[in-house]
């Protein structure tokens, strides 16, 4: 049997990719693939959980595929699958669901967070569901390849805890059968902000799109968002979350893109302004857009060869997913 670790991923196709995202839950894997077994999906049954379109997400499934390789990863070592083409993961879901108490699952932050804003003026709720029990099918996710670690970021911590707590109440119920994993955070970039407003994280659903850069932004529009990010009136580059958390959001996205240390990049603008650090910075983003985009758009024209990479990934996944559902099934005395 293999010695190597299990780390386990996933990305919603909803809208576009963040550069958030990529350093977040992609670039992390490209030096961890040369040392783990990685699964990396994409999260389709995840966008559905909240309001979504039809017609947009078959392309937006498509894109979540292409970043994974345009970024660097390496589909030799890294086995890329669509969560919704592997059932076992909504079987599961519900076994873990009967497992799970409403009071857990109305205690996650991100629940809290995403409902409150699901009211009409009248009082009347629309939170769907799915939101509430989103949960409990990303620990069917993780704890259906018996994964040994869950890449992701600082703001999902809270979702790894309580899918631990499942597979351990589970396993001492019905005796061991889930493998309980660790969560895998970066130390850098694991929560990237929003460029104009850095009290909340930069996201893909965020109403003002000038905050967020994409990674299929045209380039000129991205160096246009650095130079246009909140600051303050300092002017002294410094990395202080508390009270310079617009240029230490900046600080942190340079770090990550040049794979200098936070102190290092700090020390180099030591007695220069703003405009000059947003300058590099953008020129920074700019070549790594390009670069990216060019990768992209080369495998977006040989997508028909990657279909077949998934096709082949997605017949090895549901074998193995299977083999999990089936021992959980008779544990619980099914079959």
């Amino acid at each position: 049997m293999s010695n190597i670790k299990t780390i386990i991923t996933g990305i919603q196709p909803t809208n576009k990719i963040t550069l958030g995202n990529y350093f977040g839950a992609i670039k992390p894997l490209i030096k961890l693939q040369e040392k783990y077994h990685i699964y990396a999906f994409v999260a389709d049954l995840h966008s559905i959980t909240t309001t979504f379109d039809a017609k947009t997400l078959p392309n937006n499934i498509k894109n979540v595929i292409l970043t994974y390789l345009s970024a660097g990863i390496d589909e030799s070592k890294v086995k890329i699958f669509v969560q919704s083409e592997i059932p076992a993961h909504t079987e599961l879901a519900h076994v873990l669901l009967c497992h799970t108490t409403i009071g857990e699952l109305k205690r996650m932050t991100q629940f809290k967070d995403k409902s409150s804003k699901l009211s009409a003026s009248n009082g009347t709720e629309y939170i769907p569901t799915g939101l509430l029990i989103y949960p409990t099918l990303m620990a069917a996710d993780i704890l259906l390849y018996d994964s040994d670690y869950v890449a992701t970021g600082s703001d999902q911590k809270q979702h790894i805890e309580l899918a631990r707590n499942i597979a351990n109440r589970f396993n001492n119920k019905y005796g061991k059968t889930f493998n309980v994993p660790e969560p895998l955070i970066p130390e850098r970039g694991s929560r990237i902000m929003d460029l104009l407003d850095p009290s909340v994280k930069m996201s893909k659903s965020n109403k003002n799109e000038k905050g967020t850069i994409f990674l299929l932004d045209n380039p000129e529009v991205s160096i246009k968002k650095i130079m246009s990010a909140k600051t303050d009136s300092l002017n002294k580059v410094n990395f202080d979350v508390k009270n310079q958390p617009g240029v230490s959001n900046l600080l942190t996205i340079y770090s990550c893109l040049s794979n200098e240390k936070i102190e290092t990049i700090v020390k180099k603008y030591e007695g220069k302004n703003y405009g000059e650090f947003k300058k590099d910075l953008a020129s920074l983003l700019k070549q790594f857009l390009i670069e990216f985009q060019e990768k992209f758009n080369k495998n977006n024209k040989n997508f028909s060869k990657i279909s077949k990479m998934l096709t082949t990934n997605t017949n090895k996944f549901n074998e193995i997913a299977s083999k999990k559902i089936d021992e959980v099934y008779k544990k619980i005395g099914f079959r």
